[in-house]
């Protein structure tokens, strides 16, 4: 519940201000605004009330939101109106420089927001990062990078031509950047591991989202109530040191035993205030048992970045190219691999970018990361959206000649139809993870 109050929170912000973004140089070329709505209104709305020309409200469709801009070909179809002489209070009658103010204005605000609230964020928070070098047991690897040559407690000490100072950067290049080589500390000396060329794709057709992560030891922090963990009697600050007859050192060696033993009971034995306590616990289908461990923090030293206002503000323009150049670099996999377009997702995709507690750095963080990429999916060359129009005002400007109306109306539902077919597709794909359990 509350990761969907939360996306339904960001968005409707997100959803104003890009319309906002519209709404304001219409207003300041006078060109009429006849609507202004948060979500929309096929049929009836939630809410309305006019002022000063401009009907204002909230639709009972939460797929968006929109302007109704006079004279201008959009989700409207107001064909009716098109038909008619055009006045001079229109969005057709005036010049093309204006007009791609008025469409570039969404996607303007979309990357000020995002800017905006990174700063905002590190001004307040600062940035924490575990430096790679802090990783006193080394790294726990997915079986993809286990099959690439990396081992259980590799310390990183490079990928590709990089050192990298953080663990977190570790993921996004194996992921994005090709590495062809990988250097890591094992057991006292150094190794090279050559790593293979498709290693990105292959991360994406395997839904690899965090091919490393740090190894802890299992130490309980929570358990979950009602859940067999809490049935069979762990407590908090319980250290699991062993599961039937085998030792177990880290979590990650507890997590995939107990995944492996889904259905059956297994015999944990704990440390509990110095002394061995043996409890006999059933696995659910899932391959869980309810318990979390210790975070990371709590083993190893973060550094925290302290930002001022004036480092804040460069920091927030950083963060965000880095935040767009990285999806579109993404963006390649969903074109190139049918297991990479499967991992496209809906509302319930977004509404997971989000902690399961409400905490303000992490939300004004994801609505940031969102503000971001719907001014890069916004601004892409696709009739409907508002890249699609300016694709049609420049070539005005560079020709000197308008597309003709009725080739506007047939890109605007060619789009219309595209967008509707690719909501349909992100959250069907999300119905069907939610049915097989993922």
């Amino acid at each position: 519940m509350m990761l969907a109050f939360q996306l339904f929170l960001s968005l409707s912000f997100l959803i104003i201000l890009h319309e906002f973004g519209h709404f304001l140089p219409a207003k300041l070329f006078k060109i009429r605004v006849e609507k202004f709505y948060l979500f929309f209104d096929p049929w009836f709305s939630l809410v309305k009330k006019k002022f000063k020309g401009t009907e204002y409200g909230i639709g009972w469709l939460p797929l968006g939101g929109y302007v109704k801009i006079a004279g201008m070909v959009d989700e409207s179809m107001d064909k009716e109106q098109l038909a008619k002489p055009a006045e001079n209070w229109e969005f057709r009658s005036k010049p093309a420089w204006q007009r791609l103010i008025v469409m570039v204005g969404g996607v303007v605000v979309n990357v000020i927001i995002g800017i905006v609230l990174y700063a905002i964020v590190l001004g307040i928070w600062g940035k924490d990062e575990l430096p790679s070098q802090n990783l006193t047991y080394g790294v726990h690897c997915d079986s993809l990078l286990i099959e690439a040559g990396f081992k259980e407690g590799d310390k990183i000490v490079m990928v590709g031509d990089e050192a990298p100072n953080s663990y977190h950067q570790i993921p996004k290049i194996l992921l994005l950047d090709k590495p062809t080589q990988a250097v890591v500390e094992r057991n006292g000396e150094r190794v090279t591991i050559q790593l293979p060329e498709n290693l990105g794709e292959q991360m994406i057709e395997r839904s690899v989202k965090s091919p490393i992560q740090p190894r802890i030891p299992c130490v309980v922090d929570s358990v979950l109530p009602g859940t067999p963990a809490q049935l069979a009697g762990l407590l908090k600050g319980d250290s699991i040191v062993r599961i039937g007859s085998d030792t177990v050192t880290f979590f990650a060696d507890v997590q995939r035993k107990i995944h492996s033993s889904a259905n059956d009971s297994l015999t944990l034995v704990a440390v509990r205030n110095g002394e061995e306590v043996m409890l006999t616990v059933k696995v659910t289908e899932e391959g869980t048992i309810g318990f979390a461990p210790k975070s990371p923090s709590a083993y190893f030293q973060f550094v925290n970045h302290k930002y001022s206002l004036l480092e804040a503000i460069p920091g927030g323009f950083q963060t965000a190219w880095e935040t767009v150049t990285d999806y579109a670099s993404q963006l390649k996999f969903i074109f190139s691999s049918t297991a990479a377009a499967k991992q496209v997702g809906g509302f319930a995709t977004f509404a997971k970018l989000f902690p399961p507690e409400w905490d303000w750095a992490l939300f004004l963080e994801r609505t940031a990361f969102i503000s971001l990429i719907l001014a890069f999916m916004n601004i892409l060359p696709i009739p409907a959206l508002d890249g699609g129009h300016v694709i049609f005002l420049l070539w005005e400007m560079i020709t000197g000649k308008a597309a003709s109306q009725r080739v506007m109306e047939y890109a605007q539902m060619v789009g219309m139809v595209l967008l509707l077919g690719l909501m349909l597709y992100g959250n069907g794909m999300d119905i069907v993870r939610w049915l097989a359990g993922n």
